[in-house]
Order: structure tokens, then sequence, then C-alpha cells
């Protein structure tokens, strides 16, 4: 926390503490433990998003159905299922989140959306992920404890059953963290030998690195640059920022 930051809340549960901050631009901040900045949400519009890496993941709904059916591991401050809900039409976004005390702290500082479409669950992702197969056409996975990556984004099992829980056309969409300075995500062997070369990846500054699977079976995702450009325009004037620069900066991985 910075000494701009004014401490709003402050709790612990079985897995450490939790705080909320606020800053004198009217960002509000969640943050596990001390040091580990988790997500920040602008409180006159709680569906913007401010980190790059969220915007990123955005690009995932590029490929999706119309009324998608969209699934978030990771609940954090809320802002991506904020914006989902408010700017992508889904049909419904279910949410997975371990601790309930982050979803508690959404909604009473952080502005979570009370959207009906919207539906949070308390519980295990890996769980919920094995007992639903081809139950959504976006997943994104988000997975972080104070420490750093959660132990599932490091596992070949728990990524393949992300994979068979996306319906025929659908997309995973992966935050991962980047090894080093080398622009490859931690566990890259595991997730080259687990999706081939074919997946999309995008580095963004912040240090993560966001890779978008195809569904099982499926041909690999299409880079239409052109229709993605049009797709991002027509999006910018409600969300307020542009996705341009990681569709420009997207990349097969293969190609790295």
């Amino acid at each position: 926390m910075s000494d701009q930051e004014t401490l709003l809340e402050k709790r612990r549960d079985d897995y450490g503490t939790l705080r909320i901050t606020e800053n004198r631009e009217g960002y509000r901040f969640l943050y596990f433990g001390e040091q580990t900045e988790q997500s920040c949400i602008f409180m006159a519009d709680p569906a913007w998003l401010e980190y790059d890496y969220t915007r990123a993941m955005l690009l995932g709904a590029f490929w999706c159905r119309t009324d998608p059916q969209m699934t978030l591991l990771g609940l954090g401050g809320g802002a991506l299922a904020n914006c989902l809900v408010r700017h992508f039409s889904p049909a419904g976004v279910q949410v997975v989140e371990l601790r309930g005390e982050v979803l508690t702290l959404a909604k009473e500082w952080l502005g979570l959306s009370a959207d009906p479409r919207l539906q949070i669950h308390i519980g295990c992702a890996e769980d919920h992920i094995a007992a639903a197969p081809a139950s959504c056409d976006l997943l994104c996975v988000d997975l972080y404890m104070e420490g750093g990556l959660s132990r599932l984004q490091l596992q070949a099992d728990f990524f393949a059953a992300c994979q068979r829980a996306l319906r025929p056309g659908g997309v995973l969409v992966i935050n991962q963290w980047q090894m080093g300075e080398t622009g490859l995500p931690y566990a890259a062997a595991m997730l080259g030998d687990l999706f081939g070369e074919n997946y999309l990846q995008v580095q963004v500054e912040e240090g993560n690195i966001i890779l978008f699977v195809p569904a099982a079976g499926d041909p690999p995702l299409q880079q239409d640059r052109p229709a993605m450009t049009a797709w991002a325009a027509a999006l910018e004037s409600q969300l307020g920022y542009s996705l341009a620069p990681y569709i420009r900066d997207l990349y097969r991985a293969g190609d790295h």
C-alpha cells in the first residue's frame, strides 16, 4: 500500500489477510496480505478495467458465439465479472471463488454487480470444473494467492479439465505469469505438451501472459486481425479504452 492510499477494511480468513484501500482518485484496491495488490476497482465505474491483463483477457470474447455462457475461476475484486456482464451480453456469468470473504468484500466495498446473470459460487475451482463438462463458451482462469500463481495453474490435469469444460467453439483464457524475462509463461513446456503450439498468447506490461486456447477437438483459433480490429473498434466507445494494442501484440505460441 502506498502513502497515498487509505485503509478502509482489513479482515482475516483461513488463507491470510485481506485489505481494502482507497486512493484520492477514487480507486479501491484489494490486497492479499500486506503487499500483493490483487485487484483495482474504479468506484465511479466498477466495470472499468484498469489493468492491461484484464483488458487483454477480453479478447477471448471475440471467438465466442452470441449470448455466451461464461465462467470465471477467481473473482478478485469483481471488475472482470462486472465488465463481462455489462458489455458483452452473456447468457450468464458463473464465478467460482475459493474465499467467501473475498465475495463479501467485493459486495460491500468494491461495487460488485447485482445483475441476476452474475452468479457466484464459493468453493474449489478444481472441483467445480471437474463436475462441469461442456458447460461454457468462455472460461477465464485467473487463480492467484498471496504468494503468486495458484498451484492449479501449474497442473496439466487441471487445464485438461478446463478444456473439457468448454462447449464446441469455446475458448479457454488463462492469465499466466511470465518466467523472468523469457517471454514464456510459467509451465510453458507443460502447456505446449497439452495444447500443442496452436494456442494464441499476448504479453502485457504487468508481466502477465494471456493464453487463448480452443476447445478440445476444435481447430486452432483464427487470428483474423482485420476482423478483430473492427470488433474492438465497435466496443471502444462503451469500454472507454481500445483493445487494439493487445490484438496487435497477439501471436501464436509456436511462432515465439
